[in-house]
């Protein structure tokens, strides 16, 4: 006992000698050129809506569902730089750093000014969120990126330098050249690759590459790529959020668990063992992850003492930085790098788990994400023929809701329901916004020239977002001798179209004139008892009311619009019968064996007749004639077993057994023909949950399949996943072809990856690709396309045949976060459905070598389909006293047709921002895929241009800017590849632009006056 006291007033001697006192921490920056560097890089991973929404995750609201509050975060973390000059913090989702911005005093928003522009506060990535890069189109993830870097510049003059896309579940190669390379940017980061991929790549120190996304564009557009080595959060054990587990470091000698010692030790192991799968002395923390840094100081007070004591300790040195500085280390070191092309898709992050269900997941919304956009892109052009409304009406809030919606938890479809429907609500709201300086520019633009003022226009032009259920309220009204219903059709592309439209109408005795008076042919169409069903459903539930029952035809009718303008057409009470031709009808009769054709014109298909099935294509001007089916059929949705708990949900697609979809009992009729001038149609009962129709234009050579799916049926227990086949005869040696993003064709195999040795654990969710254009194969003589108007999963399982899965109902959650099930219903009063989908698709088949011309120009039809708007004709005076048809091109001029106009927007400062697309790559098209020259004098005929100013994609800097800037990096092996064709400058007197295959073009256009077109 004695011997105890005594050593108990040893210690107590000791403590009462030592002080705790104030230690200052040394955490000024400094690179060690002789040792491994530790980038720390502090960052808060802040989802623009998922469980919760957008603003529901800004202020803190609704956190049963999940404690997370932007604005604190924001707070937190500009209280806790501005406390030590040394620390740094990066940002990333503009959309909520603008809402933040909005709130802060004159005083604050100085001072956080002041830490941008001394590197405290980086803003990296820039745009409004961190997009997706499956499911969005490349149109919106240009706008959404574009709109953060705009508010960046404007507010601070700052430029973001890197990409940052961390979380989204697989990479594009469009991400790398376009939405990286072609930015600006000098390095690009991310965490999700194939595990199989990531644990090869750790083995061979190939984490980071130079990715070349574009087989056009090559060394031109190559970026650095960095992976992370798990995840993009801190190796385990250094986590410091408020309720974190991880051990603070202890370094107050008078208070128990001293433990400066080991938390060095555990750094300096894991710096090492990070270094050990990267090469140069360079590594890099990501210390942070998802809405952290609600209580900075946390974080900031632990890495403080780590940067001090790691580095008197001495074996590895650490740092306060951002990705800008590790990128700029990393060049530094001249290293040579290894060079990927291609993309990172599909995505598992273990075996059994392929996130390629979410290709598909939430297809309405996917489907109005892309409807939207292309009606942005047609709504701006409009504002800028009228001329930008500081006060009125304008495209920004649908341009906001639009930027928000490609976040990687939206167009995606994965994040909850109450979540999709705020984001389809934020959509809708802009649109109607959006509608309104539609509606007021076509009536400017359609005053006559004649009119002694420039007043208000009188005409009330009205347009029919619920088409898509039938329903159009100016062309279902009755039509009375003395009125007609006036319709101008806006085409937003920059060539001219020839098309067959459709409207529903209440009568059958109708006459279509032209604006030049003559008739125009017409079609009328039996509105299906399934399109009824769905009209009146739907309309219950989203209009809150019962729809009258006259609506019974679709009136069909042939329009000719010009580039960039619009035609007039005018549907009348026919003063004689017949002007308008009514279907012919042919039910089928269940016993006939004989062969039905379909189609007028080149395009011919061949069904059965007793079984509606489809067996021959044939098309007479291109000699292509081969066999084709079309079928449907379902994946079971794997449920989970305690063993095996992955479930098919959201994000993961899992398939526990193929089930095809017959026909219904043969009792029923199987398929009804519609024939007319214009169009033949195959309609299709083929269960009592999928409507199809097929339509063969006359004056086209591709094949329209619209269908209607749902709701689909669970009540057996089991989700489903629903897809339909394209099958022929060609053989297509496992491969097959889809986009990145609506931009360039990617080569598939399957069962292959170009980079690793692929252990086949998944053939089917394995093997799937997103697709946002299109999807084709080819043999030795043939090539199938398969165009789509959203966002799909596809693929090409058995050679010869093309997949796409349309829609997915799914009962289990997949156990990657949204903790949901994937089962959306409309409700009606009391009683819920699943949710019906309707959309299309589109088959061609051409010789060899022929389909890129239907696959880009067609593909750029579907994106921007012609816009319509209505109003009512009083008399026979509308030709006489209006403009009837407008083109802002020069009519003398035929606009390239390799050549698409992206962006026609009149800026806030009323300079032009233009973007001009190549549409083909090097190679794909023998007549397309060159250098082409735009006139820009012809584009703009009635004004006169002052100044073009090229930039880089998003418009925040002169693209020579960039060039000067960019970093140039070093590669392994032979860098004998071909020099890429890019467009010259712009001759400041002749205005001709060239433009090289896969190239987008920037310019500000500076006018010496801004006056109305047409007028």
């Amino acid at each position: 006992m004695a011997e105890v006291k005594i050593l108990f007033s040893i210690v107590l001697g000791l403590v009462l000698f030592v002080e705790s006192k104030y230690i200052e921490y040394n955490v000024s920056q400094r690179i060690v050129p002789s040792k491994i560097n530790v980038h720390l890089v502090p960052h808060s991973h802040d989802d623009v809506g998922w469980l919760k929404t957008v603003d529901q995750y800004y202020v803190g609201a609704n956190n049963s569902i999940r404690g997370a509050c932007v604005q604190n975060v924001l707070d937190s973390v500009i209280s806790a730089l501005l406390d030590d000059k040394n620390r740094k913090f990066i940002y990333v989702e503009v959309a909520f750093f603008q809402r933040w911005w909005r709130q802060q005093s004159e005083a604050l928003q100085i001072k956080v000014k002041e830490l941008v522009n001394s590197g405290q506060l980086e803003f990296i990535n820039g745009g409004m969120c961190m997009h997706d890069e499956a499911t969005p189109h490349y149109i919106d993830l240009i706008d959404q990126t574009t709109l953060g870097h705009h508010f960046i510049k404007e507010e601070f003059g700052q430029k973001p330098r890197v990409g940052w896309q961390i979380d989204p579940f697989g990479h594009s190669a469009v991400q790398a050249y376009l939405l990286g390379a072609e930015l600006g940017f000098d390095s690009l980061f991310f965490a999700r690759i194939d595990y199989q991929d990531r644990a090869k790549r750790k083995d061979e120190k190939t984490l980071e590459v130079v990715w070349k996304g574009s087989k056009s564009l090559g060394s031109s557009s190559q970026i650095f790529a960095g992976i992370f080595p798990k995840h993009y959060e801190p190796p385990d054990g250094f986590t410091f959020e408020i309720n974190d587990v991880s051990p603070p470091i202890q370094d107050d000698v008078l208070l128990f668990d001293y433990n400066v010692k080991e938390r060095v030790e555990d750094f300096v192991v894991a710096a090492v063992a990070q270094a050990n799968v990267t090469r140069t002395n360079h590594v890099m923390w990501l210390m942070g992850t998802d809405f952290r840094y609600q209580y900075a100081n946390s974080w900031f007070r632990q890495m403080d003492k780590f940067i001090h004591y790691v580095n008197l300790d001495g074996r590895v040195n650490t740092l306060y930085s951002t990705p800008s500085i590790y990128t700029d280390s990393k060049h530094a070191t001249n290293e040579l790098w290894p060079v990927k092309t291609g993309d990172f898709f599909p995505y598992a992050d273990r075996e059994n788990a392929y996130w390629t269900g979410y290709f598909t997941s939430r297809p309405a919304l996917k489907g109005y994400v892309r409807m939207m956009s292309g009606y942005h892109l047609a709504a701006r052009q409009l504002e800028f023929f009228k001329g930008r409304n500081s006060s009125g009406s304008n495209t920004d809030s649908l341009a906001d809701a639009l930027a928000i919606a490609q976040h990687h938890d939206a167009v995606s479809g994965t994040e909850r329901q109450h979540v999709a429907a705020d984001y389809a609500k934020r959509l809708s709201m802009g649109y109607a916004e959006a509608e309104k300086v539609v509606a007021s520019s076509l009536a400017l633009l359609t005053e006559s020239r004649l009119s002694a003022s420039h007043e208000d226009p009188v005409t009330k032009f009205q347009q029919c977002p619920l088409l898509n259920i039938s329903y159009c309220p100016p062309s279902e009204a009755g039509l009375s001798n003395e009125k007609g219903l006036v319709i101008v059709v806006y085409n937003p592309l920059g060539w001219s179209r020839d098309e067959a439209i459709r409207i529903p109408v209440s009568t059958e005795g109708v006459i279509v004139l032209d604006f030049a008076g003559r008739e125009v042919e017409s079609q009328l169409l039996p509105i299906s008892n399934a399109s009824l069903r769905a009209r009146n459903y739907h309309a219950k539930a989203y209009l809150g009311r019962s729809l009258s029952d006259t609506t019974k035809y679709w009136l069909a009718f042939s329009v000719s619009v010009p580039p960039l303008g619009f035609s007039t057409y005018v549907v009348s009470s026919a003063k004689r019968t017949g002007s308008s031709t009514i279907s012919e009808v042919f039910p089928s009769e269940g016993d006939m064996n004989f062969m039905v054709q379909v189609g007028q014109g080149n395009l011919k298909l061949h069904y059965t007749a007793n079984e509606g099935k489809l067996t021959r294509y044939i098309n007479s001007r291109s000699l292509v004639r081969t066999s084709a089916q079309h079928s449907y059929s379902y994946y079971s949705g794997y449920n989970g077993t305690d063993k095996d708990p992955q479930a098919s949900g959201a994000y993961i697609f899992r398939p526990n057994g193929t089930f095809p979809i017959p026909m219904e009992s043969e009792d029923q009729v199987s398929f009804t023909v519609m024939r007319g001038p214009l169009m033949d149609e195959v309609h299709q009962q083929l269960n009592p949950w999928i409507y199809q129709i097929t339509r063969v234009y006359k004056g086209k050579e591709h094949v329209e399949v619209e269908f209607n799916i749902g709701p689909i049926p669970v009540d057996d227990g089991f989700g489903k996943e629903i897809t339909t086949q394209i099958t022929t005869a060609m053989m297509t040696n496992k491969t097959f072809y889809t986009d990145s993003s609506g931009r360039d064709f990617i080569k598939r195999v399957r069962d292959y990856r170009e980079d690793w040795d692929l252990q086949v654990t998944q053939p089917i969710a394995g093997n799937y690709y997103p697709i946002n254009l299109g999807i084709y194969i080819e043999d030795e003589s043939m090539e199938l396309s398969v165009l789509v108007d959203r966002a799909v999963g596809g693929s090409s399982l058995v050679d010869g045949q093309v997949e796409l899965m349309l829609h997915r109902r799914l009962l289990h959650d997949d156990s990657r976060g949204v903790g949901e099930a994937l089962n959306e219903e409309v409700c009606v009063l009391e009683e819920c459905k699943g949710l019906t989908v309707q959309g299309k698709f589109y088959i061609r088949i051409d010789p060899l070598g022929d389909g890129a011309k239907w696959r880009r120009t067609f593909g750029q039809e579907i994106y921007s389909p012609l816009l319509l708007a209505f109003t009512e004709q009083d008399g026979n005076n509308w030709t006489n006293s209006h403009v009837p048809t407008f083109s802002v091109i020069d009519p003398s001029y035929s606009f390239p047709n390799n050549i698409a106009v992206l962006t026609l927007q009149e800026l806030e400062n009323g300079r032009v921002l233009l973007r001009l697309a190549h549409l083909y790559e090097v190679g794909e098209d023998k007549d397309y895929s060159e250098v082409t020259s735009v006139e820009l004098k012809k584009l703009f005929p009635t004004k006169k241009i002052q100044k073009v100013t090229e930039m880089n994609l998003s418009a925040n800097q002169e693209r020579a800017e960039m060039e000067r800037n960019r970093l140039v990096w070093k590669v392994e092996g032979s860098s004998e590849e071909p020099e890429a064709v890019r467009g010259g400058p712009v001759d400041p007197v002749k205005l001709v632009v060239d433009i090289a295959p896969m190239e987008i073009r920037t310019f500000l256009i500076d006018f010496d006056y801004l006056t109305i077109f047409g007028s």
